[in-house]
């Protein structure tokens, strides 16, 4: 990283550590790092969490829907997801008959960007997300407000390059997003909904909120929770939890609960925001959700099982991202209208002397039009864990591979790229010049829990594009109406695409707030050397500081 930008980084953790930081939360990798340093210090039945980026669960000893409807949920509430989860407030805050929430988060991120020619890659930004709701909840009804506050600043103004270059991190994403401008400030309303429990065990939720895909049931188990909550929640509908300005749905959300079974069925259209300033319209796509969840939990064993459908359909007359040519993909003006259909499970097993041991196995396929072509794709994800039981530092060993479909002609009439729709990707590629899509990723990860409910996580991951003739995609999906919200950089013939290694602490202060501190580095092989020849290898790192009330 250059020099400039490490002094950067440098003062703001000195400016924040002096000010005992200030502000609020964590994000997609981070906190769960924090959710996972918890959970083998307590009982595997134990468990009270919500998420900043990954789902808001409510008490796990209750078994509640994790996307069940609480005033006090934040912006990935109604069970969370994005990115990473924050602990629970110790108390209800009240004002009056009203129940009261106040959620702040500033972050500074500093990039050096892999190496172009020409173009601004290595650059520090600001920015802040100021969340606040009132409201009410009883056993029938409750209703919830939440109104945001973000500002995005500094933003560099020349990091959008043409042609395969492209935007030179995310920087170069919020500059563009926000029509060029360096400094943006904006309020819009983040949340407006009303709940009902109906017969049946059943409850309604319709108006604006957050909806995270895989978080519709709180396992009992902790570690359970905690490997559904950051490693299978958000893959495809997600609050983007990571980004400055996140996204909400407005839409409605019908859960019934029997015994061990959720049944879950949400339908909405995503808001605009993300990377765009302005979170208050909503986007002409049209998402619909349905899951069966059945969990159980005994003395050595606690598994999750998920099967669901998610359809899609994008009407925005937008330039879609593909392998084709430009064109191509100018005369193809039908929309997109994509099935995904899928199932999931995650396991764990107590031992007496040897720890826990976990697995996870998620996949997918996907059917219906992109357009004018057919939609046939897949993504397959496997992740074994083992938890010695070691004092002090609690470990939590992860190793995984994960799979997205890449295609493989661009001149037949099929496409075979994977397509996520709308996660929070962050919480599975913590530096975030990738997705799932077109991608192999094998990955291990390495998580501490340290007294003071201090958290270290690192992984490393080693990439390669699924197929050589499509792109090196990167994104989280649709956040304005003229932004497709998928980028794509022609990966030259080659299928490597980096090695990365990064590190992560969680450190809780008192008062409601807390801090995080991020580094990664990338070192680019054969796909991007071919597009940034100055240099391939980039770093990322940012310094963040939540409060929450």
């Amino acid at each position: 990283m250059r020099l400039r930008t490490l002094r950067f980084v440098a003062g703001a953790i000195f400016l924040l550590t002096l000010r005992g930081s200030s502000l609020y939360g964590q994000q997609p990798g981070e906190m769960a790092t924090r959710l996972q340093a918890e959970s083998t210090k307590t009982p595997s039945s134990e468990i009270s969490s919500k998420s900043d980026t990954q789902p808001e669960m409510s008490p796990s000893e209750t078994g509640k829907p994790k996307n069940d409807v609480t005033p006090t949920t934040s912006a990935n509430s109604p069970t969370a997801g994005g990115a990473k989860p924050t602990p629970a407030p110790a108390k209800q805050h009240k004002l009056g008959p009203l129940n009261v929430s106040v959620n702040w988060r500033v972050r500074t991120e500093a990039w050096d960007w892999f190496q172009p020619r020409t173009g601004q890659n290595a650059y520090a930004f600001e920015h802040s997300l100021l969340r606040i709701g009132v409201g009410q909840k009883s056993e029938a009804f409750e209703w919830f407000l939440e109104g945001a506050a973000d500002a995005i600043v500094d933003l560099p103004p020349s990091a959008v390059q043409p042609g395969r270059l492209g935007q030179l991190g995310l920087g170069g994403s919020y500059f563009a997003g926000n029509g060029n401008q360096r400094n943006n400030v904006n309020g819009f309303l983040k949340q407006a909904y009303i709940g009902f429990s109906l017969p049946a065990k059943a409850k309604l939720r319709m108006g604006r909120f957050t909806f995270l895909d895989g978080a519709e049931v709180q396992p009992k188990d902790k570690t359970l929770a905690t490997l559904v909550n950051t490693r299978v929640a958000q893959r495809l509908i997600g609050d983007f939890g990571f980004s400055a300005v996140q996204r909400s749905f407005d839409g409605a959300q019908l859960g019934f609960n029997a015994g061990n079974n959720n049944i879950t069925f949400f339908g909405g259209r995503p808001t605009r925001g993300v990377y765009q300033s302005d979170g208050m319209g909503e986007l002409n796509v049209d998402i619909f959700y349905g899951a069966f969840t059945h969990s159980f939990n005994s003395k050595r064993n606690a598994g999750s099982l998920r099967v669901f459908g998610v359809g899609y359909v994008d009407e925005r007359a937008v330039l879609k991202t593909d392998n084709r040519t430009v064109a191509a993909r100018t005369a193809d003006t039908f929309h997109i209208r994509i099935g995904t259909y899928g199932a999931d499970y995650a396991h764990v097993f107590h031992t007496d002397h040897a720890g826990q041991f976990n697995f996870l196995l998620w996949g997918a396929l996907q059917s219906g039009g992109w357009g004018v072509l057919t939609q046939r794709a897949g993504a397959f994800v496997g992740e074994a864990g083992w938890q010695p039981k070691i004092r002090v530092i609690n470990p939590w060993f992860s190793a995984g591979y994960s799979f997205g479909s890449g295609d493989s002609n661009p001149n037949d009439n099929t496409h075979n790229s994977f397509f996520q729709l709308l996660p929070t990707p962050r919480g599975y590629d913590r530096f975030p010049f990738y997705n799932m899509m077109n991608n192999e990723d094998f990955y291990g990860s390495a998580v501490f829990r340290l007294p003071r409910s201090f958290a270290i996580r690192s992984e490393l991951h080693a990439l390669r594009l699924a197929n050589a003739q499509d792109l090196w995609f990167g994104g989280g999906g649709a956040f304005q109406p003229k932004t497709f919200g998928y980028t794509g950089r022609a990966s030259g013939g080659a299928r490597s695409l980096a090695n990365v290694w990064d590190v992560s602490l969680d450190v809780p202060l008192r008062y409601g707030f807390s801090i995080t501190t991020y580094y990664a580095r990338a070192w680019g092989k054969s796909v991007i050397a071919s597009i940034y020849p100055g240099g391939p290898n980039a770093q990322f790192g940012y310094v963040e500081t939540n409060f929450r009330f």
